[in-house]
């Protein structure tokens, strides 16, 4: 007798582990993660930044800002590591590409698991996006890595008229997920859970699979070729759903890419990713200005 499915397909935490520990998924995980963060003391260096810049009153509530000029649209990065590793300065290498083409970055930082919940992890960077906008940014557009890319969907299911005082409901022009994570029911099965203490409801609430905006900007996603299933199939159904809904989405595959790598690209102005998502940012730039001109 087959044993009872704990998820899709998927009989025992071991097969869900294999799709969804990164790390054991790719041969050098530990080199690439140590060359992001040689590869973003450099930019810092190199690149206009303002360090630790405070978003609301916690002390993980801070963001990283790379201007690009006064005038700028702006792109927020939100990093990946399962909602329980990482931080915003192992990722300043993402503003390299976006900010040599004019636009300028700001890398959130957030609180992580177990410390705090998912669900505070979600308000913080819906709280990050309320602060930008309130300090000006008109033109802001999103981005994120993994979980990053999950929380970068909850973002975009955010009622922000409802919940967020003075927050416009188009504040965000334009999304990018890469190898993002939308559907949590595999978690609570697999070796993340000590960690993340996901509940039914949460999973439920916190899916953006499941949470789709009425009307919203384009959506560019992106995932490698060289990923698992399991995570081709959470960027791949997230976008079937999107596009299912009349929204706009575009899919950009990195046939050669990991998990890791197919981030890289951001810090490079000329690769296919970052010339997808400048493309989209100007296209949201320009739909913005068409529509003061009205």
């Amino acid at each position: 007798m087959r044993p009872r499915a704990l998820h899709r397909q998927f009989t025992s935490q071991a097969e869900l582990d294999a799709q969804y520990d990164t790390s054991r998924a790719t041969p050098d995980a530990a080199r690439q993660l140590e060359r992001f963060q040689a590869e973003s003391e450099r930019a810092r260096s190199e690149l206009d930044c303002r360090l630790d810049v405070p978003y609301g009153p916690t002390r993980p509530e801070r963001l990283d800002y790379f201007p690009a000029g006064s005038e700028a649209p702006l792109l927020v990065f939100i990093h990946g590591g399962y909602w329980r590793a990482r931080s915003a300065r192992d990722f300043s290498f993402v503003a390299r590409g976006p900010v040599r083409a004019g636009v300028s970055v700001a890398v959130v930082e957030y609180a992580l698991c177990p410390q705090v919940s998912v669900s505070e992890i979600v308000r913080q960077c819906r709280a990050a996006v309320a602060w930008l906008h309130r300090r000006g940014h008109e033109q802001i557009n999103v981005t994120g890595h993994s979980a990053g890319g999950h929380l970068v969907g909850m973002l975009l299911a955010t009622d922000w008229e409802a919940d967020w005082r003075e927050v416009p409901g188009d504040v965000i022009r334009s999304a990018c997920t890469i190898s993002g994570l939308f559907d949590l029911a595999p978690f609570p099965y697999t070796w993340l859970q000590p960690a993340l203490q996901l509940t039914w409801e949460e999973v439920v609430r916190l899916s953006p699979l499941y949470h789709l905006p009425d009307r919203a900007g384009p959506l560019l996603v992106s995932y490698g070729g060289r990923e698992t299933a399991e995570l081709r199939r959470q960027s791949e159904d997230f976008l079937a759903v999107w596009r299912a809904r009349g929204l706009d989405g575009e899919l950009l595959v990195q046939p050669e890419a990991d998990h890791y790598s197919g981030i890289r690209g951001l810090s490079d102005p000329d690769s296919p990713l970052c010339r997808a998502l400048l493309r989209q940012v100007a296209t949201a730039a320009s739909s913005r200005s068409a529509g003061r001109r009205c």
